[in-house]
């Protein structure tokens, strides 16, 4: 009975114990690529599942958004490393403030506010209002007004007597008019 258990292979520590042992072990000022982690822990460990490369990426992924590495330049570094550098966000960098500048003047405020004007405090007194003018009021929009008859004004270009006032779009084709046809009808 003694033998089977000293035959027995030691388990696997988890995988994130086995990368920042690799992370330690290799010790690179540059960091860790993932194929030089993944090269250490076979050798090291020796007996991997088959789904050791899914496996390790999956675990670098998640290692990296929880904070415990950081990825920089295709390597990865232990969250305290003194030699790695700060993580930057996303994007191009927010220019220096000046503290010599003076503060950005106030934006002038609109003489109008904007938006639907707020509805009546008291909608009781609205309805006594309407109801003492008689009619009641229509739903809907109101209709268009009727047009006058408009007043001569002055145009200002003379209107000769053959101008015809255009149409909108493009004219249609002009046929210019067979001799040949007009004699025929």
């Amino acid at each position: 009975m003694a033998t089977d258990e000293v035959a027995k292979p030691l388990p696997l520590p988890p995988y994130p114990e086995m990368i920042l042992a690799a992370i330690d072990a290799l010790n690179d000022k540059n960091g860790s690529n993932k194929s030089a982690i993944s090269n250490y822990i076979e050798g090291k460990y020796g007996d991997l599942p088959p789904a050791h490369a899914s496996l390790l990426t999956a675990h670098l992924a998640r290692m990296k958004e929880s904070g415990e590495l950081i990825f920089l330049k295709n390597n990865y570094f232990r969250a305290g490393a003194p030699n790695a550098a700060p993580k930057r966000g996303r994007g191009r960098p927010p220019k220096p403030k000046d503290p010599n500048a003076p503060p950005p003047a106030p934006k002038p405020s609109s003489p109008r506010p904007r938006g639907r004007p707020p509805k009546s405090k008291n909608p009781i007194s609205d309805a006594v209002a309407q109801a003492t003018s008689g009619m009641p009021k229509a739903r809907g929009r109101p209709p268009k007004k009727a047009k006058t008859a408009p007043s001569p004004s002055p145009s200002p270009a003379p209107a000769t007597a053959g101008s015809v006032k255009r149409g909108r779009g493009r004219p249609p084709k002009v046929r210019p008019v067979v001799p040949s046809e007009t004699a025929a009808a």
